[in-house]
């Protein structure tokens, strides 16, 4: 399997950390993201969203770093990763929700601005993010992990953008159940630090 990789990407980050987790064995590809190789051929064929992370298994071609992390723990990860029974696999998706919506337009957002230049409101995304930050500070105080009483792909893609929090300006500090949590996954067997 070849995972077209950004190494500072956070979405790409996500993936590569499940597949440490999990022990799924991936080629790593790294694309000239500024020189604009994922904006031609043959990148965009796989992508004409011309974003990264892609994953090809065979001729499978999977894009969007949720969408990724749900094949790999569906074919390669097991039940641990991805249960069968229909109420686990909501959980984990309203966790992949959250991640792709109120983390990536707060603390996520925020890292763009600050660490690679990117046009977004900087002032709209700080001011979202402690409550972002809150409701997941307050389920993590009833819950050692996101979803299903155990590590799952929720975490995985919850954790890269609340880790690098700092490097778009938000602090984290006063959220210790967050702290907890982020302590747990890096004491997880085959945990792959963050870039």
């Amino acid at each position: 399997m070849k995972l077209y990789d950004l190494e500072p990407s956070g979405n790409c980050y996500k993936v590569r950390l499940f597949a440490a987790l999990a022990n799924i064995k991936l080629e790593i590809v790294p694309v000239d993201f500024l020189g604009g190789e994922h904006k031609r051929a043959p990148l965009l064929d796989l992508n004409p969203l011309a974003q990264l992370p892609i994953l090809v298994d065979g001729k499978q071609v999977i894009y969007d770093s949720h969408a990724i992390l749900v094949y790999l723990a569906g074919a390669h990860g097991g039940l641990a990763w991805w249960p069968a029974h229909p109420f686990g696999q909501a959980e984990i998706v309203k966790w992949l929700s959250f991640s792709a919506n109120e983390i990536q337009h707060s603390v996520c957002a925020a890292r763009l601005v600050q660490k690679f230049g990117y046009a977004l409101d900087y002032d709209a995304a700080v001011e979202k993010s402690p409550r972002v930050l809150s409701v997941l500070d307050q389920h993590l105080k009833a819950n050692e992990w996101l979803a299903i009483g155990r590590p799952s792909i929720a975490d995985c893609a919850v954790y890269p953008y609340v880790v690098l929090a700092h490097e778009g300006g938000v602090d984290i500090s006063g959220y210790p159940h967050i702290a907890q949590w982020i302590n747990r996954i890096e004491a997880l067997p085959g945990y792959l630090p963050k870039p």
